[in-house]
């Protein structure tokens, strides 16, 4: 077979201005091929090897009604790569964009997309990969913007903003047919890596998350996914700006600035939430079902709560109930919450008051510190376990047990990246206690060793290996 390869030049600008298609047969290397038309594009699309690379020059392009269609493209892991010139540059509108089935092994790249309708991956492609977009659909309520069915997906880089109405930015969700009648499973292995979410300003009550990883009746089904290193800054769609359906995911290493969103543990089990920035916002981290571990994360300046570990409607989640009971609150039962720093937030450790209390949390090596109100405001509670935590402040212990805090000042010094860290001579450097799942490193990514400190902070003299992010460290330009 004969491949193409891109070629430079004046003949590149004809072509661009004819809606031909510019290319150089160089063998069996892979080709790259630039196109200016969408017609061009579907064409090189449809005869396109894994390997190739299509490139769309950049203008604004009105899709037609079926989209662009990318099917049974299969690359087994060697990618087809459809990309616009420049990062932005070239925008599509209409109903769609592209729409994919039957296929694997495909990356979509730096398109500027302005459509109506849902961008879906469907249960059966694979490895689809979208990187270093523009997410800025039409405003129209009740449309979630880019819907996960497959597994294996990675969504990277990309810029999600400017919403009014009610929808998700991004969904992860699962087959629609599941091939067991009395299952539905989740899509798994997502990947969401250096995204900028901003500006969703839907003013209702629920249903304007900025991610939701799954949906009541797929919660008890393992996702596996990672959101991780993504920047979320005013987004205010929903109490929940991460919202956890489903289990076996991990969130860590993200930072919500001025969010009224947070971090929801909403249905699902054995989640872990780790080494995540919430500051100046109103939500923090809720909690409900089983097995969750919260560690090295750090709260500040928040106006609502910064910490719930929520009591349910029901006792647990099983499969095959009904779908009232589906959507309940299940009790959060045997969550580990350690080594985090809860600094001057409006409410610290709250608790809520259905009818199943939560049950067996560890709460170890926190650093709580407020000064009004008080630090732990839970509600009835069983076996929950108290170690070396470390209260301070003009608030109120609350309804902690004795024996299981020290109050006395913890000496932190606020750095200029607004992180509360522990300064020399602290009480908490070398008190913490063991805890049954590793904490390796701290909130900064150094190494926690064998003397660990209490608090989202391990005290060193070192730069951070880890900040709060900035709109430079995510989205289309990010490294």
């Amino acid at each position: 077979m004969q491949r193409r390869t891109f070629l430079t030049g004046t003949l590149l600008g004809a072509a661009f201005a004819t809606g031909s298609v510019t290319a150089l047969t160089t063998g069996a290397s892979a080709a790259t091929v630039t196109v200016s038309s969408l017609a061009d594009l579907q064409r090189e699309i449809d005869r396109a090897a894994p390997g190739d690379r299509i490139v769309l020059a950049n203008g604004t392009y009105d899709v037609p009604a079926g989209g662009i269609r990318i099917s049974g493209k299969r690359g087994a892991g060697t990618h087809l790569t459809i990309v616009s010139q420049s990062r932005g540059g070239a925008l599509l509108q209409g109903d769609r964009s592209f729409v994919l089935g039957n296929s694997d092994s495909v990356t979509i790249s730096g398109f500027a997309f302005r459509q109506r309708q849902t961008l879906v991956i469907p249960a059966d492609c694979s490895d689809i990969r979208l990187t270093r977009n523009d997410f800025k659909f039409a405003d129209l309520a009740g449309v979630d913007w880019v819907v996960v069915k497959a597994n294996g997906v990675k969504v990277d880089r990309n810029h999600f903003h400017d919403r009014t109405t009610q929808g998700v930015f991004l969904v992860a969700d699962g087959p629609d047919a599941p091939t067991d009648p009395n299952r539905e499973t989740m899509a798994r292995g997502l990947t969401v890596l250096r995204n900028h979410f901003a500006r969703h300003t839907y003013p209702g009550t629920n249903g304007g998350e900025a991610i939701r990883l799954g949906v009541s009746h797929r919660a008890l089904d393992d996702a596996g996914a990672v959101v991780e290193y993504n920047l979320f800054e005013q987004c205010n769609g929903d109490p929940e700006a991460i919202s956890v359906k489903s289990s076996r995911n991990t969130v860590r290493h993200n930072t919500l600035r001025d969010c009224a969103g947070g971090i929801v543990l909403r249905h699902g089990n054995g989640t872990l939430v780790h080494g995540n920035h919430l500051v100046g916002g109103v939500e923090g981290i809720r909690l409900y079902g089983n097995d969750h571990k919260v560690f090295n994360n750090h709260l500040t300046g928040l106006s609502g709560r910064a910490l719930v570990i929520g009591s349910g409607t029901v006792r647990d989640h099983v499969p095959g109930e009904p779908p009232a009971q589906q959507r309940g609150n299940d009790a959060c039962d045997r969550a580990l919450i350690t080594h985090n720093s809860l600094v001057r937030n409006a409410r610290t450790l709250v608790g809520e008051d259905r009818a199943h209390e939560p049950r067996d949390v560890v709460l170890s090596n926190n650093i709580l510190v407020a000064d009004a109100g008080s630090l732990v405001a839970l509600r009835q509670n069983t076996g929950f376990t108290w170690q070396g935590n470390l209260l301070w402040g003009g608030a109120a212990d609350g309804t902690v047990p004795p024996g299981g805090f020290v109050r006395t000042d913890p000496r932190l010094q606020q750095g200029a990246d607004g992180v509360h860290r522990l300064s020399s001579g602290s009480p908490a450097i070398g008190a913490a206690v063991p805890t049954t799942h590793p904490v390796t490193d701290d909130l900064d990514g150094h190494p926690r060793g064998s003397s660990r400190d209490i608090g989202s902070d391990q005290y060193t003299t070192s730069a951070p290996l880890r900040s709060p992010l900035t709109a430079a460290d995510v989205g289309p330009h990010a490294a």
